[in-house]
């Protein structure tokens, strides 16, 4: 599998988000939206954009456990396994196929009004084109978005600083006259508008330092974007008649036209032009990965997922994406709207559930660098609020999605469940609750693999050692000596010593002082004749080992076996050990670990110098 290369920095992760947020969702709903709920819309946004924090926050939390293509579809094809994450792919694929559908249907929209020509050919015109930048490389797609973004966030405090002093404040009564029931329904409606935070997720992979980046960048993005929409709404309905607000589909440039007469007009209709080119850009880089992920997991046709060996980019998925952004212009307005916000809403719901099913399968190798605050309580609040907007949506949103997840499990039913084989989170939590062997970590390795690559571990000599390493697991308590005959016996097996000889340089070496360092960790170590015969042995006792009478209950030895000629790589040892041993969650993840592949993992995943 090729895999896709690192060059997007924290900056980037914040442009493409915001990037694909600031666009269709500022510059056209709120006309609709207005109509909707009134000068309340100002709040209608504002909690659209608190929801879509909860939702982002569980999806920071997977993006750094699972810097993978494709995004949402990953980390819940992990989680709830391939019949659901199939529907979560090709769901999400949608979305954002639908909302850079909506912002290239702006770019057609401002190109009609100025130049008469048709919208469905610069529609097709302007994919053609976004297409072809993404196929030419990420790295130039991303740059093109910062400059952008960057311009139109100036744009944008000039309107605000502008505007704002000419707000009347007459404009916002009455303020809700739909009631508060109007709000949510409003919030559920533009939430579209956040759907560019799923952007970032199936872009990880490309994401240099995922585990810093994503969390800066995406939490930053959504919450500048939320506060930015909110001041921008309080200008334009504090200056634009309610009446020719709730029938305009250019609310910000008919805003900047009684500002500044002309002039605001053309630099409002710039910015939209700008807006809808960063949200079509990021739309199609994001909606890409999506078939990627799908194919790398043969839950579609691996062709899809081929990347170009040269330019790095899904070349086939991304003009697969491209086709389907342009059929998806046939559909009316507002149904597109309602139709991507359910879409990405279920997404969110997802996320959330993701979340809470891989924090309780309690997996030794899901190590993300951002944990999402008040689990499970905050995600199952996101899941509720979630399903209530999908539902206040009206039945025609529903149906479209409804008609997108079958169509998804009839995929899943014809081709992936001939094709793909996998292991999810969920036969995990189910072993807890049987008691029956259901997996044989292929997904703990699949994770470790996924952190040695996010965190660019070089292994060393030590984490060569600890892949072949004897593990010892003893369910009852024992003292010293049973334990160290235990443990030369096991050694006896991979050296040149009798277990006898290997349990008597054991016991002297503990004679000379014991090696239990810590109540709960002994080191024990020896060195023997012969030449490169550096040896490690993991031990995990449930239980306790009496090593000395202030040592009674000793749970994790690292028995350490080397010659003279390795005695730097012995030393080099001791100290990672040492280092490891006192990290933070050490003891519980040591008694916690369901197999001896999950002992060697938490030695092999550990933060510590390597040379």
């Amino acid at each position: 599998m090729t895999r896709l290369e690192k060059q997007l920095s924290a900056l980037d992760v914040f442009c493409i988000a915001a990037g694909a947020m600031i666009s269709s969702g500022i510059f056209i709903l709120p006309g609709l939206a207005f109509a909707r709920t009134g000068p309340s819309v100002v709040i209608a946004y504002f909690l659209a954009g608190i929801l879509a924090l909860i939702g982002v926050l569980s999806v920071v939390e997977l993006s750094t456990a699972m810097p993978k293509a494709g995004g949402d579809y990953y980390f819940v094809t992990r989680s709830l396994g391939p019949v659901i994450g199939t529907v979560s792919g090709l769901l999400s694929w949608f979305a954002l196929s639908l909302k850079t559908a909506f912002a290239i249907f702006g770019i057609a929209e401002v190109t009609y009004l100025l130049t008469g020509i048709p919208m469905f050919v610069v529609a097709t015109a302007a994919c053609a084109i976004f297409v072809a930048l993404n196929i030419v490389g990420v790295a130039s797609a991303a740059k093109l978005e910062v400059y952008l973004v960057l311009g139109l966030l100036a744009l944008m405090a000039l309107y605000f600083l502008v505007g704002i002093g000419k707000v009347r404040g007459e404009n916002f009564a009455p303020f809700a006259p739909g009631g508060i029931n109007a709000i949510f329904s409003t919030a559920g409606f533009v939430f579209v508008s956040f759907g560019g935070l799923l952007n970032i997720a199936t872009v990880a992979e490309e994401v240099k330092h995922p585990k810093r980046n994503i969390p800066i960048g995406l939490i930053a993005a959504v919450a500048t974007i939320t506060v930015l929409y909110t001041l921008l709404l309080v200008v334009t309905v504090g200056v634009l008649p309610a009446a020719h607000l709730s029938g305009s589909l250019s609310p910000l440039a008919d805003t900047g036209r009684r500002l500044a007469g002309s002039p605001g007009y053309a630099l409002l209709t710039l910015a939209a032009i700008l807006a809808f080119v960063t949200t079509a850009n990021a739309g199609i880089m994001s909606a890409s990965r999506y078939p990627l992920a799908l194919g790398r997991d043969r839950l579609l046709p691996p062709s899809i997922a081929r990347v170009h060996a040269k330019r790095g980019t899904p070349v086939v998925s991304i003009v697969v994406t491209g086709v389907v952004i342009v059929v998806s212009l046939l559909l009316d307005l507002e149904l597109l709207v309602k139709a991507a916000s359910t879409v990405v809403l279920t997404s969110y719901i997802l996320a959330n559930v993701a979340v809470i099913v891989i924090r309780r399968s309690k997996l030794v190798n899901y190590q993300p660098s951002f944990r999402l605050p008040f689990c499970p309580w905050l995600p199952l609040f996101g899941i509720a609020l979630f399903a209530f907007l999908i539902i206040d949506m009206g039945l025609a949103a529903v149906e479209i999605s409804l008609a997108l997840m079958v169509t998804a499990l009839l995929i899943y039913l014809f081709y992936g469940r001939r094709h793909a084989k996998m292991e999810y989170a969920l036969l995990h939590l189910l072993e807890q609750i049987t008691a029956k062997q259901l997996t044989d970590d292929k997904l703990e390795s699949e994770l470790r693999d996924i952190i040695h690559e996010r965190d660019e571990v070089i292994h060393d000599a030590i984490d060569e050692m600890v892949k072949v390493a004897t593990v010892v697991d003893v369910e009852r308590p024992l003292e010293r000596e049973g334990f160290l005959h235990i443990v030369a016996q096991r050694l006896s097996r991979n050296l040149p010593l009798e277990e006898e000889a290997i349990y008597q340089l054991l016991e002297d070496r503990e004679r000379q002082g014991s090696t239990a360092v810590m109540p709960f960790v002994a080191i024990p170590h020896i060195i023997i004749k012969g030449a490169h015969q550096t040896r490690i042995l993991l031990a995990r006792c449930r239980e306790g080992v009496v090593f000395s009478d202030d040592r009674k209950s000793v749970k994790a030895a690292f028995v350490i076996v080397g010659t003279e000629d390795d005695r730097h790589l012995h030393l080099k040892t001791l100290a990672a050990i040492a280092q490891i041993v006192q990290q933070k969650h050490f003891e519980q993840r040591w008694l916690e670990a369901r197999s001896e592949q999950q002992l060697r993992d938490i030695i092999l995943l550990s933060d510590r110098i390597r040379s």
